[in-house]
Formats: C-alpha cells, sequence, structure tokens
C-alpha cells in the first residue's frame, strides 16, 4: 500500500514549551493509525499540524503526495477535533445539512448522504432537536458524522469517543473499521488503551512531545512487555508499598509497578512466581484480595517504557 502520510522531524513549539519534538512516522492508506498518549503528550499539535491546522517550527509533512494546503489536497483531508465543531442553536439534520454545502453537496444528494450518516450514528431521535440539548457523546457522534460527509482520503480524528458511553465508543470503532480501506487513511488520538488494542493497525506512543515506540500493538507488547502480569490487589491499598519493597529484595524494580492500590508484576514465568510472590507478601504481613495472571497491555508497555501509567501522567 502507498503512503497517504510522511512526517519528518517535526517540532512545534509555544514559547519555551517544546510540544511536539523531533516527530517521524509514515501512515499507509488502508490503515488505521494510532497516537496514543496521556494529555499534555503533544498529540493534539501534531494532529492539528498533519492537516494544516498549525504550521510547525521545523520538519516536514507531505499529505496525499503533497502539501496540505493546496486547495484540491485539502478537500479530502478531513479533521474531527476534540471539541465538536457544531452550531447549537440548529438541529443536528441542519448541521449536517450544513456541512454538505461546504463540500458543494446539494439535493437529493446531500439530503440521502446527510440521512445515511444520521442513521449509521444512530441519531434518528435526535436529529430534529437543537444541538445544545445533545449530551456530550451525542455531540461528538454528531461531529465525527460531518467529518465523513465527503468520504475523505485521510481522516485525522482528535479523541473521538471521549465522552462516549462505553456501548457507542464500540459501535464508532466498528464504523471505524468497516469505513477503512485501500484508498483511505486514518488517524486516531487517544489516551484509551482499549481504543489502541482493538481498532488501530499501528500504534506510536507519545509522552512529553516524543514518538517513544511504534509498532503493530503485538510487537510493542513483545518487545517492551513480558508476555504475563502478575496482578495483585490488596484489602489496604496501602499495602502496595510494603509489597514492592518486600519484591524488590529478589526483582527488579523496573519489573514491579505500584498502581491504584494494587502491584503488576512482569515475569516470563508467572507460574512459577506467583506462589513464591503468595507466600513472601503473607511472611510480611500484607493481605491478598486477589492474585492472578494476566496478558500484557500497552499500559504496560506505557509503564515500562516511563514508570508512569497514562492516568498517573493526566492527574
Amino acid at each position: 500500500m502507498g503512503v497517504a502520510v510522511r512526517v519528518n522531524g517535526l517540532t512545534k513549539r509555544f514559547g519555551d514549551k517544546t510540544a511536539v519534538n523531533k516527530v517521524s512516522f509514515n501512515v499507509r492508506f488502508g490503515e488505521i493509525y494510532g497516537v496514543l498518549g496521556p494529555n499534555g503528550a503533544g498529540k493534539s499539535t501534531l494532529i492539528s499540524m498533519i492537516v494544516g491546522v498549525i504550521e510547525p517550527d521545523e520538519g516536514t509533512i507531505e499529505v496525499l503526495g503533497g502539501e496540505v494546503r493546496d486547495s484540491e489536497i485539502r478537500a479530502k483531508v478531513n479533521y474531527c477535533p476534540q471539541n465538536p465543531a457544531l452550531y447549537d442553536d440548529l438541529t443536528g439534520l441542519e448541521n449536517l445539512i450544513f456541512y454538505s454545502s461546504l463540500y458543494g453537496m446539494t439535493g437529493r444528494k446531500a439530503l440521502e448522504r446527510v440521512r445515511e450518516l444520521i442513521k449509521e450514528f444512530g441519531l434518528e431521535e435526535y436529529a430534529n432537536k437543537p444541538v445544545k440539548t445533545y449530551s456530550g457523546g451525542m455531540k461528538k457522534r454528531l461531529n465525527l458524522a460531518a467529518a465523513l460527509m465527503n468520504e475523505p482520503s485521510l481522516l485525522t480524528l482528535d479523541e473521538p469517543t471521549m465522552g462516549m458511553d462505553p456501548q457507542m465508543r464500540k459501535d464508532v470503532w466498528r464504523l471505524l473499521s468497516k469505513i477503512r480501506g485501500s484508498d483511505r487513511a486514518i488517524i486516531i488520538s487517544t489516551h484509551y488503551m482499549d481504543e489502541a488494542e482493538t481498532l488501530f493497525d499501528r500504534v506510536a506512543i507519545m509522552d512529553s512531545g516524543r514518538i517513544i515506540a511504534e509498532g503493530k500493538t503485538e510487537d510493542l507488547k513483545r518487545s517492551y512487555a513480558p508476555k504475563s502480569v502478575i496482578s495483585v490487589e490488596f484489602f489496604n491499598p496501602d499495602d502496595q508499598y510494603k509489597a514492592k519493597e518486600a519484591l524488590c529484595r529478589y526483582l527488579e524494580p523496573r519489573d514491579i509497578a505500584a498502581i491504584n492500590g494494587s502491584i503488576r508484576v512482569y515475569s516470563e514465568d508467572p507460574d512459577t512466581l506467583l506462589p513464591q510472590i503468595s507466600l513472601d507478601l503473607f511472611r510480611v504481613g500484607v493481605k491478598i484480595a486477589s492474585i492472578r495472571v494476566v496478558k500484557s497491555t500497552l499500559e504496560d508497555v506505557f509503564l515500562r517504557l516511563t514508570g508512569r501509567r497514562i492516568t498517573e501522567v493526566e492527574g
């Protein structure tokens, strides 16, 4: 498949802060490419530069074989920002009709496309109600529908499912999977691990303006996290620190993460290590609520690379 987007050495500064720092990657037609990271990692700034909303200070961007500000290329690129760009006093139907007119769609063709999108996004019941009465999740759905109006060759989405309930998020994932094709590339920024693992063909993990890892989800887990994780939860959340101190006597500190009143122990041989952990924690007076072996996730990749959870960075 050909390359839809080429990013090379992209850098953006705001005063003394470097929001994006020498970022490079390619996105191919036919794939959903994800940018995963905490709030403040630089994801939104990166997406904004790709679609031409913000000028980079350094580096180059090639979109669909040319410059995104070229009118012919710009007509094939759509951007769905994190905050919905909608008219609150108009109905959902009227908003979509307005967006169809921006793409030169009129008459029956426009109305058919609008009604198709309303159905796909489950907005039939609300189509004739003012957008100001919509919930945050409904506004995000309508905003995404507007971004798909002209069936773009490059679709860029900044945190598209934030604020949606779990079922609607899964419905949007199914729709995005459905619209992928050999003539389209999709770039999505998110901080949701399940979104990244379920939806993305490849993912770039961002932290502090840099891409710290990139690749297919399973390849990243093989490279940066062990096959298995021993998850231990405690009756007293503060026991996570006592437990980590006890286990650090014979395990490497980087192989133990204390998070949210629990610990995660990374091991290639969990069946052998689990009984030992149980016994050692019992000996130091730590009461275990549960202990089990689970598969590693992208959360574990981020933990191993940064020593922090994404939610810790956000908080």
